[in-house]
């Protein structure tokens, strides 16, 4: 069913690109593997999914280890307070969910220790 699911949204995608003539290959699909078992996330890794956010970073962190899917990238999207930062610093390879100034401040201050 995931594999399907994302043929479908790169099909969709595929489309909206073409339509607004846009590269695809411009758009990341993030897969959101948030309250989803690891071997979901294989799943996904193994239909070609190389991109994984996490909403949480408790669960993030209770699953990095079992990130260990070759080439993937970890996105954090859900809120992140300042005093978690230190927590997934190194961790994912993007934050998107940076929302105030002392919070990209404290992502800076981690990020060059």
């Amino acid at each position: 069913m995931i594999t399907e699911n994302l043929e479908q949204v790169r099909k969709n995608i595929e489309e909206a690109c073409r339509a607004v003539n846009r590269d695809p290959g411009e758009v990341t699909l993030i897969s959101v593997s948030k309250t989803k078992p690891v071997s979901m996330l294989q799943e996904a890794y193994d239909a070609g999914s190389r991109d994984f956010g996490e909403n949480k970073v408790q669960e993030l962190n209770s699953k990095y280890d079992d990130y260990k899917l070759g080439d993937c990238e970890l996105h954090l999207i859900g809120h992140l307070q300042t005093n978690k930062v230190k927590q997934i610093v190194g961790k994912v390879s993007m934050i998107q969910s940076v929302d105030s100034i002392k919070l990209a401040k404290e992502i800076a201050k981690v990020s060059s220790n």
